[in-house]
């Protein structure tokens, strides 16, 4: 066991085995939530081996998808209350989204209402693109979401 864990012990989930989608379940318009939570489920968390599927951070139901106004909301649960690295799974969220997504879509990243002790704080950082930005130019916090990110590709 690591040393310093903010959450020792996480419950973990199995992964979900998903049938192939028909073309009918396809839209033909393009994305959909499901299609946005496949793109996200597999990125590991910060501080644990395991996706954020996998610790139930992440859900089908937590992708809402508004198509009239090009809006995406991502609400999310960090595992416990006073999670340290809510803000870096929110960032790790809004890279790769910024990675696989068209550019017209205006992304909010949400902690789950009542699921972390500074959810406003948190809110609010994850949503401010000077921050965002700010942060995703330091190299270290980068190299972080990366690993994230791309830990599943590896």
């Amino acid at each position: 066991m690591t040393l310093g864990l903010i959450n020792a012990n996480p419950v973990v989930q199995a992964k979900k085995e998903r049938l192939p989608r028909t073309q009918d379940q396809h839209r033909d318009d393009g994305l959909d939530p499901l299609d946005i939570y496949d793109i996200l489920k597999d990125i590991r968390d910060p501080e644990h081996p395991y996706s954020l599927e996998q610790l139930s951070v992440l859900s089908e139901d937590s992708i809402t998808l508004d198509d009239k106004l090009n809006r995406i909301l991502i609400t999310f649960t960090p595992t416990i209350q006073h999670c340290s690295m809510a803000t870096i799974i929110g960032l790790c969220l809004r890279a790769k989204l910024k990675e696989c997504l068209p550019l017209h879509y205006k992304v909010d990243i949400r902690v789950s209402p009542g699921s972390h002790a500074d959810e406003d704080s948190v809110n609010k950082q994850l949503n401010d693109k000077e921050r965002v930005v700010a942060a995703l130019e330091n190299p270290n916090l980068r190299q972080l979401v990366d690993e994230c990110i791309y830990s599943s590709e590896m």
